[in-house]
């Protein structure tokens, strides 16, 4: 996919951060674009950035792990705007929990957002991107579908499950000689909403936890749509978004499984828990050499 001009463009998550600036990217290439998400105001938001740039925009509001919904969204789209050509399946969030520790409800609520409704998102529009004879499917991943993370299980567990699902889809598209370009976004850390909207465990500081991502994301969400957009000219299988993102995908590559304690160690050393652990070491000591 070459130009983007005329041509009709699915996303979900349009509501803020990478989802809204891709909108925004699209709208200035000229694309038709059909934007959802769960938060109508924050949609409402990009629709009007979107149309005051030209943009012809269809609006939906969609929780993407309802599959019926998805559905219905598809066939929408082809009703009004004649069928996809491209589809970005975005929306997603982030929960920080140990696996002892999660609840059931956190689990199913992010696996249903973020590995069901790319799975929805793919499967409902994959027949109009085979029809459209020049489609396009990106489905976001993250770093962390490359790396495990100490309390990011439930993430993690989603992440690999769309890069795992995203890396056979390519394969399939071109084994069946289908007009389908295939692309896995792996972003670092993108300055978001994400860690303000996440959910937590209980005794995690969930404040604390999106303070300290804020302050190692290192990407805007509008170089994030440009390198995506590059990307899917380009018909790229892997897209890594952050120069932390290249960082992060050359860490198992060299190390194996060796870059485990690596990554427990940064963790460690960041986490609110090892830092009043460490203050209270320090005050231990303190006390006794006096």
């Amino acid at each position: 996919m070459k130009s983007f001009a005329g041509k009709v463009a699915v996303i979900t998550g349009a509501a803020s951060g990478i989802g809204r600036a891709l909108a925004e990217e699209l709208a200035a290439h000229r694309a038709i674009l059909a934007l959802s998400d769960i938060d109508t105001e924050g949609l409402a938001e990009t629709v009007r950035r979107c149309e005051r740039a030209g943009a012809q925009v269809l609006r939906t509001e969609l929780d993407v792990s309802d599959r019926a919904a998805v559905y219905r969204h598809a066939e929408q789209v082809e009703a009004e705007l004649g069928g996809a050509n491209l589809v970005v399946n975005n929306a997603g969030v982030a929960l920080s929990a140990s696996v002892a520790e999660m609840s059931w409800d956190d689990l199913e609520w992010i696996v249903g957002i973020n590995f069901w409704g790319v799975v929805h998102g793919t499967k409902a529009f994959l027949p109009q991107l085979i029809a459209s004879g020049d489609g396009h499917v990106v489905n976001l991943s993250s770093v962390f579908g490359l790396i495990g993370v100490p309390n990011q299980s439930a993430y993690n567990a989603t992440k690999f499950a769309v890069r795992g699902f995203t890396e056979a889809l390519r394969q399939e598209m071109k084994l069946a000689g289908h007009p389908v370009g295939v692309s896995c976004v792996h972003p670092g850390g993108i300055k978001t909403n994400i860690a303000r909207n996440a959910r937590a465990a209980a005794g995690l500081d969930q404040k604390a936890l999106a303070e300290g991502f804020d302050k190692i994301a290192m990407t805007t969400p509008r170089a994030a749509a440009r390198r995506i957009v590059r990307g899917i000219r380009r018909n790229e299988a892997r897209i890594l978004i952050g120069p932390d993102a290249y960082g992060i995908d050359l860490l198992p590559r060299v190390l194996g499984s060796g870059y485990q304690p690596v990554v427990s160690r940064a963790v460690g050393q960041r986490s609110p828990a090892a830092r009043a652990s460490s203050s209270a070491r320090s005050s231990v000591r303190n006390r006794r050499s006096t």
